[in-house]
């Protein structure tokens, strides 16, 4: 047996003997002094972006943070300030090869080489905290679901921070217990997207960076010439790389509803969209997911809307939806109070509408309406049906926060709460409504299969094919 498994075997050992203790009493251990001997060894692959809010995340500097990875040498630079002991690669193949003390792997590169990067690394016995949209492709999360099943002791958790929400329990735990009544509809919207979607590739061939790793960058994807307009940000429109506003904000958004209502397989996707390109996504696009019955649950129609599209505003006079915006004070003959500094003075006044992310759960008695992406507060409208409203009992065991729970859980044993049992079912779903996109009809979707039975153009989309050497 290897140091490091002997190591991982003292990181479990010391810590699991009082842990079903902890849990019984509704708690978490503290692992506010870890010993080094205590501390997970941690690779980061992918360190812009979300990927150097990593770097620099409380939890994450506890460890051992022993590797960087990133295709652009300027993100390395910034990351390596952060972590100067740990060593530094361009192709996370290259760091598998030759660095055996990693124990877990943070994820948190383009979408389009999620699967690639974890997948590896579970096949080589580390633990894997991957960024959502956990997969690229449908086909994807069901290979990172079989890992988990197949390597039950790897402790997984995808990047849906709003999952360990305070809120987001308390909402599960009132549709458990039927506050709302049966639920049959459900909408959730975003104001994303923020970046270039509907567009062509583009024409321009500049010289690639000194500081990029273009080849290293396309990944698992065909080779194309190097763009602005790709990397380091604006790739998510393009159907290569990215999965549009659904993907980037669905994994967050439709999390709650899909948890609460354990919701699977969709029956059948529809979208209706406008802009998009054989090359990135549409400029807005709404989303019919139709659910069968489950465990004694009615059937839910999910609606997804993005690009500023809205659920109906019939809804918002029904229930007495509102929002916070933001308004210049003005005097008696209407003109701007000044502050000090000259600027206009600005107050907050709440007003029907809706938020720019959210998501409504619609009952027989009522609605449950998150008003903001992560599930971190909600209302129970119309709020006349619930004056002297009491939250159920505590069923659901509450989190230490997303990145220590999966931490506690590689320590402690057992399982983070957003593992990728639960992720891959949600990311699959999300990614559906994107087939649906493309393809420009209906699909009836057959889950076990895992194939759209009136639509087989779409099948290339579901199981892409991978350059060699980047081979799932």
């Amino acid at each position: 047996m290897s140091r490091t498994t002997n190591r991982r075997e003292f990181i479990k050992t010391t810590t699991a003997g009082g842990l079903s203790l902890w849990v019984a009493a509704g708690h978490m251990p503290s692992m506010a002094a870890d010993s080094p001997n205590e501390k997970v060894n941690i690779a980061i692959v992918g360190v812009g972006g979300m990927g150097g809010s990593h770097v620099n995340d409380g939890e994450v500097k506890k460890q051992n943070v022993v590797a960087l990875c990133d295709i652009d040498d300027n993100n390395l630079d910034n990351a390596s300030k952060v972590h100067p002991n740990a060593k530094r690669y361009n192709d996370f193949r290259e760091m598998f090869d030759k660095q055996k003390d990693i124990d877990a792997v943070i994820c948190a590169t383009p979408d389009h080489c999620h699967a690639v990067v974890t997948a590896m690394a579970m096949r080589l016995g580390k633990h894997a905290y991957t960024q959502k949209p956990l997969t690229h492709t449908v086909y994807e999360a069901h290979v990172l679901s079989k890992l988990a099943a197949e390597n039950p002791k790897l402790v997984t958790q995808m990047g849906n921070q709003g999952h360990s929400n305070e809120g987001a329990r308390q909402v599960v735990e009132m549709v458990r217990a039927n506050v709302i009544g049966p639920i049959r509809e459900i909408h959730a919207w975003t104001d994303r997207p923020i970046w270039p979607q509907g567009i062509d590739r583009p024409k321009d061939t500049p010289e690639v960076p000194k500081h990029v790793h273009w080849d290293l960058w396309l990944g698992p994807m065909p080779n194309r010439p190097y763009s602005p307009a790709y990397h380091p940000f604006k790739w998510r429109g393009f159907w290569d790389f990215g999965t549009g506003a659904l993907g980037d904000m669905a994994c967050h958004v439709a999390d709650t509803a899909f948890w609460a209502l354990d919701l699977k397989h969709p029956t059948s996707i529809e979208a209706k969209s406008e802009g998009g390109t054989s090359e990135s996504a549409p400029k807005w696009s709404i989303i019919t997911y139709e659910f069968p019955e489950r465990h004694g649950m009615p059937p839910v129609k999910f609606t997804w809307y993005d690009g500023k599209k809205f659920p109906p505003d019939e809804l918002i006079e029904k229930y007495g939806i509102t929002k916070s915006i933001e308004v210049t004070v003005k005097d008696a003959d209407g003109k701007p109070v000044k502050n000090e500094d000259g600027k206009d003075k600005k107050k907050r006044e709440t007003v029907p509408g809706y938020t720019d992310n959210g998501s409504l759960l619609i009952g027989e008695k009522g609605m449950i309406y998150l008003d903001d992406a992560y599930g971190a507060t909600y209302k129970l409208l119309p709020a006349k049906n619930f004056e002297g409203f009491k939250p159920p009992e505590k069923s659901i065991k509450r989190s230490p926060g997303h990145m220590r729970d999966w931490i506690e859980a590689i320590k402690n044993g057992g399982q983070a709460c957003s593992n990728f049992e639960y992720a891959s079912a949600l990311t699959g779903m999300v990614l559906l409504g994107n087939l649906a996109i493309r393809a420009g009809k209906k699909l009836d979707w057959d889950a076990k299969n895992m194939r759209a039975t009136n639509c087989s153009e779409v099948d290339e989309f579901i199981r892409p094919e991978y350059r060699k050497g980047w081979e799932l």
